[in-house]
């Protein structure tokens, strides 16, 4: 009995040495979660996305508005910096703006806003109901703030940035002040993976 417990013991030790250990990253790994699934949007150019369409690139998204004072910005010239750093590997890596302000980020006013941040960049938009369904699939909070003075446009949002791999899984929740370096190595791991 002893024996049988003892050879059970060493393969199982043996089956873990020669299991591929799990990625290491230096963001917040969420590959267990079961939520943040495909959804469907209206990219800055008018015409409708899937974020399915990515499959086979690692997709970055974040989600903002055009008038943000503060955060967003600063976080979309930090990613084409990442992908500045990715050289080559960049054309396998798609950046995905999803507004949480509708209502004034309209098609045009996206088109106007992403491109000069990067090109290969794409701002999505879509209804009040749409935006608010890809939101809470997410985990993204979002709402008007109340502080906001006569004509001034505040929106209070999640400033996390979320990463899927190349089958379009969820895998890291990166915080917005993260160093383009550890962004860039998080993203050239989940490059190296297999399909």
């Amino acid at each position: 009995m002893f024996f049988n417990r003892l050879i059970f013991f060493f393969c199982i030790l043996w089956l873990a040495a020669c299991s591929p250990s799990a990625p290491t990253f230096k963001s917040m790994d969420i590959s267990g979660v079961e939520w943040g699934g495909d959804f469907s949007l209206t990219a800055h150019t008018g015409k409708p996305v899937k974020s399915s369409d990515f499959n086979g690139k690692v997709v970055v998204m974040f989600f903002g508005y055009t008038h943000c004072p503060d955060v967003c910005a600063p976080t979309l010239v930090k990613l084409n910096q990442v992908m500045k750093r990715l050289g080559e590997d960049a054309k396998n890596v798609q950046v995905l703006f999803i507004t949480v302000d509708p209502v004034h980020d309209t098609v045009k006013q996206l088109a106007g806003f992403i491109p000069p941040f990067n090109p290969a960049f794409i701002g999505l938009t879509g209804s009040d109901k749409e935006i608010a369904a890809v939101a809470s699939d997410y985990k993204v909070a979002y709402g008007a703030n109340a502080q906001a003075g006569p004509g001034q446009i505040l929106v209070d949002h999640s400033t996390g940035i979320l990463v899927k791999d190349k089958k379009g899984k969820l895998r890291l929740l990166v915080k917005n002040d993260v160093a383009v370096d550890d962004l860039g190595d998080d993203v050239t791991v989940l490059l190296k993976e297999k399909n």
